[in-house]
């Protein structure tokens, strides 16, 4: 009888909860009225395109009507358009509830894009918003007219690049091109060296990748290739598809720097595949009063001047014991004691045999062993 009751009243309950979650269900209210006043960027506004800055541009209006649920979207179509099949929608900031867009630089290139505005070009687009709750879609009934200029620069950046043809360390065999280091979205770099004879860049190794070339100090796309003539030489080629630039500086040397006296106790060649070698190099710590002085980096000789690479510390200790970042290299300025690493204890009065490795397969590094 009382597992009876017990059933009975625990019935009761679940009746009573199920009524009670009944009672708070309501219908959603799809009445929307249309956004009619847009309030930024003004009507033909202009904007000159810079992707490879944070910069930003928003797109501001007074909010809809709507009771509840709202979602914003940003409809773009080309000057003559009526927004019935805009060529790009994106809803608004805070995933649609807000009455505003924050669109990058970079994001408003590929729109233009879309409008049919050409790299190096200046050309318009026009704007709505798009106003909806549930299946309710209201078009704005205020558009405006927005100027873009894009740059140099490609749509669709590279996600990997590498350097192929005769003039290259791999060959005019596509499967062995020189990888490029990806530093930045769209921009990429390689020390490497380069021969007479042509190149061409390709964002796959096999397959049917994109192409491009250099003509003019500028980035295309197409099967065409680059032609350089005289003798090898080393670089470090940089390529920015943002803005369909590049740049090459010749490296001339690589030289030993320490600190303590001031000046290169030696000198790195390259050897191939983006590694300078110095075989033996004598070491001897410099005798201060309070002890000796074991601190260094390196010198880059560039046909432009002299650049330094070391180490992300301002101070560091000993390398004994000390992780594989401890060697990472990085551009560090010319200061005499900033950003050094010091020597093993070990390589004082001694020679050594240093490694310096500026590859895009690992981090740039190097390595000192000290010679018997």
């Amino acid at each position: 009888m009382k597992y009876v009751l017990k059933t009975g009243g625990m019935a009761v309950l679940a009746m009573l909860s199920i009524l009670s979650c009944k009672q708070t269900v309501r219908e959603l209210n799809p009445a929307v009225t249309p956004v009619s006043t847009l309030t930024a960027p003004a009507n033909n506004a202009s904007v000159k395109l810079e992707p490879s800055t944070p910069a930003s541009v928003q797109f501001k209006w007074e909010p809809t009507q709507a009771i509840e649920g709202v979602l914003y979207e940003v409809a773009f179509d080309k000057t003559d358009g009526d927004f019935s099949k805009p060529f790009y929608k994106t809803v608004s900031d805070g995933l649609g509830v807000q009455p505003q867009l924050t669109l990058s630089h970079n994001d408003l290139k590929k729109i233009a894009a879309l409008g049919g505005i050409g790299a190096s070009s200046t050309g318009s687009v026009k704007w709505t918003v798009l106003a909806s709750v549930a299946f309710n879609r209201q078009a704005g009934t205020s558009t405006r007219v927005l100027t873009m200029t894009r740059p140099a620069g490609f749509t669709e950046l590279p996600d990997s690049l590498y350097l192929t043809g005769t003039a290259t360390e791999g060959g005019d065999d596509v499967t062995k091109g020189i990888r490029l280091k990806k530093v930045e979205d769209g921009i990429f770099e390689v020390y490497t060296s380069l021969k007479g004879g042509t190149y061409r860049l390709t964002d796959r190794l096999t397959g049917t990748g994109k192409s491009y070339y250099i003509a003019n100090d500028t980035i295309r796309e197409g099967t065409s290739r680059t032609t350089l003539t005289g003798p090898a030489k080393t670089y470090r080629l940089r390529y920015d598809f943002n803005v369909a630039s590049t740049q090459a500086t010749e490296i001339q040397s690589i030289g030993l720097f320490m600190s303590a006296y001031n000046k290169e106790i030696g000198t790195l060649t390259y050897a191939g595949n983006g590694t300078w070698t110095a075989a033996s190099i004598p070491v001897e710590f410099y005798p201060f009063s309070w002890g000796r002085d074991e601190r260094y980096k390196f010198a880059v000789h560039t046909a432009t001047g002299t650049e330094y690479m070391g180490s992300s510390n301002v101070n560091n200790n000993s390398p004994a014991g000390a992780p594989a970042s401890y060697f990472y290299l990085q551009p560090v300025s010319n200061s005499q004691w900033d950003n050094t690493y010091k020597f093993d204890p070990s390589a004082d009065l001694k020679k050594v045999k240093v490694d310096l490795f500026l590859r895009a397969t690992a981090p740039y590094s190097h390595q000192v062993t000290v010679l018997k």
